[in-house]
């Protein structure tokens, strides 16, 4: 099942499908492209960021970003 990141539940694992392709450069950086492996590490309520572990790393994302993921879970 695809939802973006920005939906997935606190823990919840998957495979990043998609990324919109003005995002891909900034969020490669922090070790996010298609293909890796996922956690939803820590999400805060109401548009606050959120925090996700990729290759044991975690790092912080914007709602908005997080919105323009796409992830494969399940």
């Amino acid at each position: 099942m695809e939802k973006k990141l920005s939906e997935m539940e606190f823990d919840e694992e998957g495979t990043v499908k998609e990324i919109k392709e003005n995002l891909r450069k900034q969020v490669a950086g922090m070790g996010i492209r298609e293909g890796k492996e996922i956690r939803m590490a820590t999400k805060q309520p109401i548009k606050g960021p959120v925090v996700v572990e990729v290759d044991k790393s975690f790092t912080s994302l914007g709602l908005g970003v997080a919105e323009k993921i796409v992830v494969e879970v399940g």
